[in-house]
């Protein structure tokens, strides 16, 4: 499936080293002022080759709007966007044509379809994350009319965690990094795995502020549930955590719960939601990354006709693909919130006769 979404959703298209790759959004409200400046500067967080903690691959990640806006404006109708690759060296890969690299899609990818794109992976490429960072823009944009923010940043790296949490820090953190003191010592440990040939993990922290009660459709479309769902589709995620999220297992009822009192709940340990709806405290998230696949060490591997091998790889990649994912997080979280605003507005009589009375 390449559609996420049911009222806001958006379709993507395009490989790593294809011509481009792109989204169509669906289900924006008309008269939405569509900023690109906006777009793109989300684009900009996202894109490759901003420092030596990231892939040398250099792309501008320009996008162009090529529908579903009329003088600024949302129309309504889809909105087709597109970014084209201008700096691929596909040539890196022809060692790997007939291998699958160990810890990528490539072996379930071709016993799958019967044939891959091994040019940086193709489809399952985390270059399609650009276009995830486009419609998330454009959920964004939206989202900004509701007093909605959404806000991430990088809570570990290797093992390094922060024990505090600077949004405003990681917006100028060239890794995103939350927490100041303990920034220097993940840069070094990324950059100690990149002169190893090696990589790291990372954990991604995400915070939506300002979110009403009442979003998440029970039973099958629980906010939770369709959070986790879109974090877990991201390249390179293997776990999510909401709220207190796994310590919450070694806990009490007594400790685990949340009081409420007349001016609002007294704690947040689950996290903004209960029942799958929102409680009108922020959302919290906690996105795991494994480490990059891509390094350069030799691995054990086979063939496609089930030959062993010994092989090294070649081209350039992120040795900590969570820093760069930070940015895909916040444009998911955005695109679920949108979506569930939209489902929510019918879900009273009160809702509809607002609208047509």
């Amino acid at each position: 499936m390449n559609r996420f979404g049911q009222r806001f959703s958006f379709t993507t298209f395009g490989e790593s080293h294809g011509k481009a790759l792109g989204c169509i959004v669906d289900g924006v409200p008309a008269g939405l002022l569509i900023d690109e400046e906006f777009i793109q500067s989300e684009l900009d967080r996202r894109k490759p080759g901003k420092s030596k903690f990231e892939t040398a691959r250099q792309e501008d990640d320009k996008v162009e709007i090529l529908s579903g806006v009329f003088e600024g404006m949302s129309t309504g109708t889809p909105i087709a966007m597109v970014i084209y690759n201008t700096n691929q060296k596909s040539k890196d890969y022809s060692n790997i044509k007939d291998v699958f690299r160990p810890g990528h899609a490539d072996f379930t990818y071709f016993h799958k379809y019967g044939i891959r794109d091994y040019r940086g992976g193709g489809r399952s490429s985390a270059r399609e994350t650009a276009a995830r960072v486009a419609a998330g823009a454009v959920a964004k944009l939206m989202l900004q009319q509701l007093n909605i923010e959404i806000v991430s940043g990088i809570c570990e790296i290797d093992g390094i965690k922060a024990e505090s949490f600077d949004y405003d820090h990681a917006k100028e953190s060239i890794i995103y990094a939350l927490d100041a003191k303990v920034e220097e010592a993940q840069k070094d440990a990324v950059m100690r795995a990149k002169e190893a040939h090696d990589s790291v993990g990372g954990v991604s922290r995400v915070v939506i502020k300002g979110s009403p009660i009442g979003l998440g459709e029970p039973l099958y479309y629980k906010m939770d549930s369709i959070l986790a769902d879109a974090m877990m589709g991201i390249n390179a995620v293997k776990a999510v955590e909401i709220g207190d999220g796994i310590s919450s297992a070694s806990l009490r009822g007594s400790q685990n719960n949340d009081p409420i009192r007349a001016n609002g709940f007294e704690s947040n340990h689950a996290g903004g939601i209960l029942g799958g709806i929102t409680n009108g405290e922020d959302i919290i998230l906690n996105v795991y990354f494994k480490p990059t696949p891509s390094i350069f060490q030799e691995q054990h591997t086979v063939t496609k006709d089930n030959d062993e091998v010994d092989f090294s790889l070649k081209g350039r990649h992120d040795p900590c693909v969570a820093i760069r994912g930070t940015i895909v997080c916040e444009a998911m979280a955005a695109i679920v919130v949108a979506d569930m605003v939209l489902l929510n507005m019918g879900r009273t009589i009160d809702g509809v006769k607002n609208y047509y009375l």
